[in-house]
């Protein structure tokens, strides 16, 4: 059964910019109240957006690798919506560099944003979605291709998202049935800062089966059919034109 998500309530997790943005937004179209979860970068575009669609938004700063910062972020959605019906844990680090030449910090870093602050989200919000009458709720999160394949180039990041996908499997075996948890794995659907348009169409050519880059906004979608979908759960849906089985 497709679920009607007017009215209901959803945190997204690094959602001033880029994927999480987009995920926000289409979570909005579909007639969310969304709280947008940000570290450093303002989120004021963002939630004028998202208001202009007929819902509300607020904003709330946190670094949610911590238990402090996810302490704010969860008891800010009770404070503006009193309820919690969707998580998306779309903040995440890019660090890029090879195992043999990866720093403790950065390795570190990795596994706090990446990994421990899903699961320190995924505690918290699933607590939230528990108290909703027999409603429940959804978790999703965004992984990458280093589900699929060692990621040589940059170790850090691969390995945190791997993880991820069991942390995805394990909530959805811990909190089913009231609470269904899925992720998403999206290839090339936003290019890097500075990178010319000819770079970005290359990449898209040599990575994907399609012989194209993405967009965030093909992230977005998949989310918010993740969201409504109410027999899925457990599943990981690739989001990249096939790069998973062309490397």
């Amino acid at each position: 059964m497709e679920l009607d998500l007017t009215g209901k309530v959803a945190v997204v997790t690094g959602a001033a910019h880029r994927v999480g943005r987009a995920i926000a937004l289409e979570l909005a179209g579909r007639g969310m109240n969304v709280l947008v979860h940000y570290n450093s970068t303002a989120p004021e575009e963002t939630v004028r957006d998202i208001r202009a669609l007929g819902v509300a938004a607020e904003a709330q700063q946190a670094d949610v690798s911590t238990a402090q910062g996810v302490e704010a972020v969860f008891g800010a959605v009770m404070r503006h919506f009193g309820r919690l019906d969707v998580l998306v844990n779309s903040a995440s680090v890019f660090p890029a560099g090879r195992l043999d030449e990866t720093s403790l910090e950065t390795w570190q870093n990795a596994l706090d944003v990446n990994l421990t602050g899903p699961m320190l989200c995924t505690q918290a919000g699933a607590s939230l979605m528990r108290q909703n009458e027999g409603e429940g709720g959804c978790i999703v999160n965004i992984c990458d291709v280093g589900v699929s394949r060692p990621w040589a180039a940059r170790a850090a990041h691969g390995v945190s998202k791997s993880a991820l996908w069991m942390l995805t499997q394990t909530a959805a075996v811990t909190y089913a049935p009231e609470i269904r948890v899925n992720a998403v794995m999206p290839g090339p659907v936003l290019a890097p800062p500075g990178m010319s348009e000819a770079r970005w169409a290359q990449i898209g050519q040599d990575l994907t089966l399609l012989g194209r880059a993405g967009a965030a906004e093909d992230v977005a979608r998949a989310v918010g059919y993740l969201v409504r979908e109410d027999f899925i759960t457990g599943a990981l849906l690739p989001v990249n034109g096939g790069e998973h089985l062309k490397w």
